[in-house]
């Protein structure tokens, strides 16, 4: 796929993802979902790729969905009546898909099936989609002139993007609702305080900050980190730990007879692992949610 809103630029083993409509604040179109979409699949298998930086091109990250569309904004068909059996058992028919589904929650779908650590970088305005999209990501950092809001009640709509499910784990139940409640604008003190940001940076030296965090992942296995990602998400909305265990025991089996061996003998000879896995060489047991 050819991008017209992003930019997919590698180095040194991270992918810098940069939001590319900078003219409007970076705001969500429909076909940016699409190309976010195919970005994080086609990430999750380039070898090439051992982390992900996700910013904003110029002075904001996402401004939302862009309202100035003609018809219905969020690309809906309002023709149809669906029902959560529509969703549920129909929703890969291309009439439900991309006339029902929320567009938002495909793309943070997508991130959440990546095997690749997600780093958001949010270098502006972070509004709606903006925001619900980095709650997906593994780390959050912000500039100290970000601004994020949860603004759907205002306008009208509701949480999207799976939101629902990726913010209260983030910053626990009360502090999501009363985010989404009163549709504040959050500046970036408030969002390192509440743990959805790990730290605030003057914005020039956001891009190195998560480069930073970005360049210590990739020294990994991708095996290793891609299950780690998978099992934390995964295993920590199971019922009963012993669901946790019993993957755990598959994850530890297959490395301790893959990468492992190398990870082990590096510490014995006392020198960096050099691991030669790659995103094709996942476990015959993944992905053991399917």
């Amino acid at each position: 796929m050819t991008y017209k809103t992003l930019r997919y630029d590698v180095s040194e083993g991270i992918l810098t993802l940069s939001l590319d409509r900078p003219d409007q604040l970076n705001a969500f179109t429909v076909d940016m979902a699409k190309e976010l979409v195919d970005a994080f699949g086609r990430a999750s298998d380039d070898d090439a790729v051992g982390a992900i930086v996700v910013t904003g091109s110029g002075r904001g990250f996402c401004a939302g969905m862009d309202l100035s569309v003609d018809g219905n904004v969020f690309g809906l068909d309002e023709s149809q009546q669906p029902t959560l059996t529509d969703v549920a058992d129909r929703g890969d028919e291309e009439h439900i898909l991309h006339g029902v589904r929320d567009e938002g929650g495909l793309v943070t779908l997508a991130i959440y099936e990546c095997k690749k650590p997600v780093i958001a970088a949010i270098n502006g305005a972070a509004v709606g989609i903006g925001a619900t999209m980095t709650c997906a990501m593994d780390i959050r950092l912000v500039s100290k002139k970000a601004k994020v809001g949860f603004v759907f009640n205002k306008i009208g709509i509701t949480p999207e993007a799976c939101s629902s499910w990726f913010l209260p784990r983030v910053v626990g139940l009360s502090t999501a609702l009363e985010w989404c409640y009163t549709a504040e604008i959050l500046d970036a003190d408030t969002l390192v305080e509440a743990g959805f940001a790990k730290a605030a940076y003057e914005p020039e030296e956001l891009l190195d900050a998560a480069y930073a965090i970005a360049a210590k992942i990739v020294r990994h296995s991708p095996v290793a980190i891609a299950l780690t990602r998978q099992m934390m998400y995964r295993n920590s909305a199971q019922d009963h730990p012993r669901e946790a265990h019993n993957v755990d025991s598959l994850a530890i089996f297959y490395a301790s007879i893959g990468s492992g061996k190398e990870g082990v003998q590096s510490f014995l000879d006392k020198r960096e692992a050099v691991f030669t896995d790659s995103a094709q060489d996942m476990p015959s047991f993944y992905p053991w949610w399917k």
